[in-house]
C-alpha cells in the first residue's frame, strides 16, 4: 500500500489541471453517502458548502488546489471577483443543492424525485465531466508542445472527450443509481435505472457541446438530473442489451452526419438522444424515417449552395445543423413516438400522425431549399403577391412540388417498412399532411415570424405538430 505522505506528494507534483480535475472528481464520491443521511441534511449540508466556497477566494490551501490556471501569457490572471475554478465548484454544489431541494419538495406532493436520479446526476456531472476534461486537457497540452503556444481546442478535438464522458456517465451513474436504490431500499429495477443514466448520459453530452455562457457545472447536472427525472416518471424501460444497441445505432449514424458535415457536435448528441429514445418506445424503422429528414435536408442544403449564397438565402455554417435545427423538427416526433410505446391502443392514430410531421419537416426543408433555386418569381402565401426570394411566408411552385415530393418519400419509405396497411391511404395521408403541414409553415412566416413573434425554429416547432394533427384528423376521416 501506498503509504499517504507519497500520495500527496505525487498529487503535489501533478499538472495543475490534472490536480484539479481529480478533486472535482472526488467530489462524487459523496454520491455514496446519500442513502445514510435525509434529503434535508444532504440540501443543507450542499447549501453550507456552497456558502464556504465562497469564503476560500483568499485561502491559499484552496486557490491552490481549485483555482482554474490560466494559459501563460494570456490575460485571463485572477482579476476582480471569484476565480472561473471556485465559481465552476459553487455551480457544481448548488446544482447539487437546486436537485436536492426539488426532490424534497416532491416528497410532500403525488410525485417523486429519487435520490438516485439526483446521484446519478451527479455522477455523470463529476466522473464523466472529469474525465471528459482529463482527455480535453491533454490534446490541448498535445497542441501547445507543437505550436508552442497555448492550444486552441476546435470541435473535431472535443469528439473523444465527449465520447469519454458518455461512457464514464453511464457506468457511474449507474452504479450510483443502484447503490443508493439498494442500501435506500428503493423498488426500482435495475434496467431503469440503467435507462435514466443512459438518457442523462447523452443529456449531459449534448449540453456540454452546446455553446453557452452558463457554466457546465449548472447546464450538465441540471439539464441530467430534469432529463433522467422526466423518463424515471414514465417507469419505462427496456433491458440493457436492447438500450446499448439502440445507443450504439443512434451515436454511429449520429457520427456519420457529423463527419459529413451535415451535424455539428451538438446536434450528433441531439440526433443520438432522440435515436434512443425512438427506437426505445417504438421501433428502428421509426427513427431512420426521422435520418431520412436529416439527410435529405443536408443534400439538398448543399444543392446549388453557392448560387444560394450569391443572392444571400444560403444555411449558415456551410449546412451544417446544430441542436437546436434537431429539435425544432424533431420534438412532435418524439412525443408521438413515446405516446405510441405508453398507449399501444392507439397505434395506428399515433404512426399516421408521425408520418404527418416528418413528412412536414422533410417537405418543409426541401421547399426551402429547392424552392429557393427557382427562376420564377416567389409569391406571399397570405397575399399571392410576387415578393423577393428569401422573405418569410414566400413560396414558388417548384417549392411547392418539391415538399410534395419530400413528403411522398416519406410515406413510400413507411409502405415498405411495413409500418401500416393500405399503401394508397398511407402514400395519400402522409403526403397531404406534410404538404399542408409546409404550408402551416409559410402561413406562420409570414405572420407571426414576420411580426418577431416566432423565430424560425419557432416556426418549425410548430408546423410539425401542426402536420402531425392534419395527418391524424385525415387518418379518423378516411381510415
Amino acid at each position: 500500500m501506498i503509504p499517504m505522505h507519497v500520495a500527496f506528494e505525487s498529487i503535489e507534483k501533478m499538472e495543475h489541471e490534472y490536480r484539479r480535475q481529480i478533486i472535482h472528481a472526488a467530489f462524487g464520491l459523496l454520491i455514496f453517502a446519500f442513502p445514510f443521511f435525509s434529503t434535508l441534511t444532504l440540501m443543507v449540508m450542499s447549501l453550507l458548502l456552497v456558502i464556504a466556497l465562497g469564503n476560500f477566494r483568499d485561502y491559499l490551501p484552496v486557490e491552490k488546489y481549485l483555482y482554474k490556471k490560466p494559459p501563460p501569457g494570456s490575460r485571463e490572471m485572477l482579476t476582480n471577483g471569484i476565480n472561473e475554478g471556485i465559481r465552476s465548484a459553487q455551480y457544481l454544489t448548488l446544482s447539487l443543492f437546486i436537485l436536492l431541494l426539488i426532490s424534497l419538495i416532491h416528497e410532500y406532493t403525488s410525485l417523486s424525485f429519487p435520490l438516485y436520479v439526483v446521484g446519478g446526476a451527479m455522477a455523470i456531472s463529476t466522473f464523466g465531466s472529469s474525465a471528459a476534461s482529463f482527455i480535453r486537457h491533454r490534446k490541448k497540452l498535445q497542441m501547445a508542445r507543437i505550436a508552442n503556444s497555448p492550444g486552441k481546442i476546435e470541435e473535431h478535438h472535443l469528439l473523444p472527450s465527449s465520447i469519454v464522458m458518455l461512457g464514464v456517465g453511464i457506468v457511474s451513474a449507474y452504479i450510483a443509481g443502484a447503490w443508493i436504490a439498494g442500501w435506500g431500499d428503493v423498488a426500482v429495477s435495475r434496467n431503469l435505472i440503467f435507462f435514466v443514466a443512459v438518457i442523462g448520459s447523452i443529456t449531459a453530452a449534448l449540453f456540454e457541446s452546446i455553446p453557452s455562457e452558463v457554466d457546465d457545472n449548472l447546464s450538465v447536472p441540471l439539464g441530467a438530473g430534469m432529463a433522467m427525472w422526466t423518463f424515471n416518471a414514465f417507469g419505462f424501460s427496456v433491458p440493457p442489451t436492447q438500450m446499448f444497441i439502440a445507443l450504439v445505432f443512434s451515436l454511429v449514424l449520429g457520427y456519420l452526419a457529423y463527419k459529413t458535415k451535415i451535424a455539428d457536435l451538438s446536434a450528433l448528441f441531439g440526433a443520438a438522444l432522440l435515436g434512443v429514445l425512438i427506437i426505445v418506445f417504438s421501433e428502428i424503422f421509426w427513427f431512420i424515417l426521422l435520418l431520412t429528414f436529416f439527410i435529405l435536408g443536408g443534400a439538398f442544403t448543399k444543392y446549388k449552395y453557392r448560387y444560394k449564397k450569391s443572392i444571400g438565402l444560403a444555411q449558415s455554417d456551410g449546412g451544417v445543423r446544430s441542436y437546436e435545427n434537431v429539435f425544432s423538427n424533431s420534438t412532435a416526433a418524439l412525443v408521438l413516438a413515446i405516446f405510441y410505446g405508453i398507449y399501444p391502443q392507439y397505434a395506428e392514430l399515433i404512426i399516421f400522425a408521425y408520418l404527418g410531421t416528418v413528412a412536414t419537416a422533410t417537405g418543409d426543408t426541401l421547399a426551402s431549399e429547392i424552392g429557393t433555386t427557382a427562376h420564377s418569381q416567389p409569391i406571399m402565401i397570405t397575399t399571392l403577391k410576387h415578393v423577393q426570394a428569401g422573405v418569410d411566408g414566400a413560396v414558388t411552385v417548384l417549392g411547392e412540388f418539391a415538399a410534395i415530393l419530400g413528403a411522398m418519400v416519406i410515406g413510400i419509405l413507411a409502405v415498405i417498412f411495413g409500418m401500416v396497411d393500405n399503401a394508397f391511404m398511407v402514400i395519400l395521408i402522409t403526403t397531404a399532411g406534410g404538404f399542408f403541414g409546409t404550408n402551416v409553415d409559410s402561413l406562420l412566416g409570414a405572420t407571426l415570424q414576420k411580426r418577431g413573434l416566432l423565430s424560425n425554429s419557432g416556426v418549425n416547432f410548430v408546423a410539425t405538430f401542426a402536420g402531425a394533427a392534419i395527418s391524424g384528423i385525415l387518418y379518423l376521416l378516411l381510415v
